[in-house]
């Protein structure tokens, strides 16, 4: 089996497909993936829209604050149960879609109430970006080289690790208003941010077609899937905070 290509999305590392063949039964296909993918947006459309209407009802974070933290703790569990237990991917990878749906309808709600139209013009850029990225690497306009990968791997790594150290130092007392807000600084950083999410997912799409040519079992649809709704909630999140920091200099 040739070497598979690396990919700076945990779920979707270059370990993922070795050990697994299909030598029974069918194997991993593209549209397959394709239609599991489309199971686990509807999935976590579903519980947003859910806690959409529970805060546009009350509006109060209270009522949607308890189901963002069992999204976001529970999707961090299930996340790690998809990476390390594969051939659970057909049940885990729904039940973390349904739990970051509670994540992204909570936080989206809140925002739209504070900046109108938000949410559909941070969904909208997050297909957009999806779309895009899927023709040109399908046209061959982006080419996943090695030092294309390495670069986004390195770049994923280092925001993953300026996020950690933020985090703990936040538990200090110690925040980054800089690059948290709304000036020029701030919306930079996640511009870069938001540049670098997007590419991991033409490093999925390269990763999943290798393992449809590597013959991986059926059940790596799920996880395939699974791999590429993690990138894409990352990038909507992150579109999210941009467009909070843009409307927010209005």
């Amino acid at each position: 089996m040739a070497q598979l290509m690396r990919t700076s999305n945990p779920a979707l590392n270059d370990r993922v497909f070795q050990g697994e063949h299909a030598a029974f039964g069918e194997a991993m296909t593209l549209k397959g993936t394709v239609n599991k993918t489309g199971v686990l947006l509807i999935c976590t459309v579903a519980t947003a829209a859910w806690t959409w209407n529970l805060f546009l009802d009350s509006h109060s974070a209270a009522a949607v604050g308890p189901l963002a933290l069992i999204g976001l703790i529970g999707g961090l569990i299930f996340a790690i149960i998809t990476v390390f237990k594969k051939t659970w991917a057909p049940v885990t990878a729904p039940i973390y879609a349904l739990l970051e749906g509670l994540v992204l309808g909570s936080v989206s709600a809140i925002l739209e109430v504070r900046f109108p139209g938000i949410a559909i013009q941070s969904v909208s850029l997050t297909f957009g970006t999806l779309v895009v990225l899927l023709l040109a690497y399908h046209s061959g306009l982006i080419r996943v080289t090695e030092k294309f990968r390495l670069g986004v791997v390195a770049a994923t790594g280092g925001i993953l690790l300026f996020y950690i150290v933020e985090m703990i130092l936040g538990f200090f007392g110690v925040h980054f208003t800089a690059v948290n807000g709304s000036g020029a600084i701030g919306i930079g950083f996640s511009v870069f941010v938001v540049i670098i999410a997007a590419l991991n997912l033409v490093l999925d799409f390269d990763f999943i077609e290798s393992g449809v040519r590597a013959g991986a079992p059926k059940y790596m649809e799920w996880y395939g899937a699974f791999g590429l709704m993690v990138t894409l909630i990352w990038l909507y999140l992150e579109i999210l905070r941009l467009m909070s920091k843009l409307r927010s200099r209005e």
